[in-house]
């Protein structure tokens, strides 16, 4: 990698580096620092390798420059809490855009992934057959029995947890409760492609017509599409009827997060014109990375004179399906279990679409909801993307503060509205032998109206 590259990356970001004001608000505020005490695994001292290095004062091959821009977490908490506004999540991904050109000169896990990006995710048939397979393998029991017996965790912990993510992706993480406890019957529903009607909803309430597109995700539909289902349930019990468009494709955050930009921005394009037909109507997603990063198409195609217009008019249409419900109003539901339920934010969601109340709003339509508090919802729980993957170690120490926070709330169901946390919470769950079920918000509240009769038998609204 040369070292003008590099630096002439950072210096078109030269303004967004100089805003810190140096005043380390940030630093209580991220993960990584409070774990390691390092002031270079804080986002301030992250800042100040990022104007070396483009300052010409750091070399770009510098270890300590690639290790602790890999080691962030990316959750943007830092943000949330930085008087002077630096937008560090655009930094963040600039610096990794320039790491990813040298991915030759770093570990095999970064290999992989460029090759798993750049051949894989930027081809949707091939992206299709590899979620089939992955689910094949979580359907055939053979990744529990490595887990129960044990055999995973001789190979490598990294498998181990590998295999602990896919199952806890699994429909019976996410499995429903009966009065008593026990599972339930789920009916079942094939979404509606973007040339067929939706079902009509005959809504309990007076709500005025609402229309709006959703943004299914790889992931969403390729592990989790129970709760693409419930979020159309949902939506077109409270009067919004929904499309999906066929034409799209992956969102592009794990490519913006790895630094893979030329990716995320090809994807992006492709999202745009498959959203393009009807631009009055938002865009819904149920995962709060994809949000994020469908909410930054306007900077990320900031310099796209084709693009650029119509980049920054599909950025704000982009909604997390609690924003929709809260928008247009929600039927109150029945109650589902007496079970604590606690509830954990996605970072993304949180501090990417800034959807804070939102989600607890969602729960509230539940009756007799039994919610307890989680402390450090806020906080990130080390998942990011495959960040736990590529830094196994620091994300077991994120995670471990997560499980015991989660532990103290008592809770036996934990919401979260990200694919990626679900999974992540999940696997921590799963190996610490601990009793949570994890699903998503609007999986609980599909669950409710269903108990209130608000569905026929066939899954369609009533």
């Amino acid at each position: 990698m040369s070292s003008a590259s590099l630096t002439s990356k950072l210096a078109t970001e030269e303004q967004k580096l100089l805003a810190c004001i140096h005043c380390g608000l940030c630093l209580e505020a991220c993960p990584t620092y409070v774990i390691t005490g390092d002031e270079n695994d804080g986002p301030r001292g992250r800042l100040y390798l990022m104007r070396a290095v483009g300052e010409g004062k750091l070399s770009n091959e510098s270890r300590a420059f690639e290790r602790h821009i890999d080691r962030c977490l990316g959750c943007r908490a830092c943000e949330q809490v930085c008087p002077a506004g630096v937008e560090y999540g655009q930094l963040l991904e600039a610096a990794r855009a320039e790491l990813f050109t040298a991915a030759t000169q770093r570990g095999l896990g970064y290999k992989a992934l460029r090759f798993a990006l750049q051949h894989i995710w930027l081809q949707p048939a091939r992206l299709k057959f590899a979620f089939a397979i992955a689910r094949m393998i979580r359907g055939s029991g053979f990744a529990g029995l490595l887990l129960k017996t044990g055999l995973a965790r001789i190979l490598s912990r990294r498998f181990e947890f590998g295999l602990a993510l896919l199952q806890s992706s699994s429909p019976e993480s996410g499995r429903r409760f009966d009065p008593e406890g026990t599972r339930a019957h789920e009916t079942p529903r094939v979404l509606a492609p973007s040339n067929t009607p939706a079902p009509q909803s005959k809504v309990c309430a007076t709500k005025n017509p609402a229309a709006a597109l959703l943004f299914s995700g790889c992931v969403g539909e390729g592990l989790f599409s129970r709760v693409n289902r419930a979020t159309v349930r949902v939506l077109e019990v409270n009067g919004v009827e929904v499309r999906i468009p066929e034409e799209q494709v992956c969102c592009g955050a794990l490519h913006a997060h790895a630094g893979d930009l030329a990716g995320a921005r090809a994807l992006a394009r492709q999202n745009i014109s498959a959203f393009s037909h009807t631009e009055n109507v938002p865009v819904v997603t149920n995962a709060g990375g994809c949000g994020a990063m469908l909410a930054s198409y306007g900077h990320l195609l900031s310099g796209d004179e084709t693009f650029a217009p119509a980049a920054r008019t599909f950025s704000e249409r982009i909604r997390d399906v609690s924003q929709q419900l809260k928008l247009v109003g929600s039927n109150a539901g029945s109650s589902i279990t007496t079970k604590p339920i606690t509830y954990d934010a996605s970072c993304h969601l949180l501090y990417g679409q800034h959807a804070g109340e939102a989600p607890l709003e969602m729960l509230g339509s539940i009756s007799q909801l039994n919610f307890a508090r989680l402390e450090g919802s806020e906080r990130c729980c080390g998942g990011a993307g495959i960040y736990n993957l590529l830094e196994p170690e620091l994300s077991r120490e994120v995670l471990a503060e997560k499980l015991a926070n989660i532990r103290a709330t008592g809770a036996q169901v934990l919401a979260t509205g990200n694919p990626g946390c679900q999974m992540q919470i999940g696997a921590g769950a799963l190996l610490a032998g601990m009793n949570l079920r994890i699903c998503h918000p609007v999986e609980l509240l599909d669950e409710s109206y269903a108990r209130a009769g608000f569905y026929k038998q066939d899954g369609s609204t009533t």
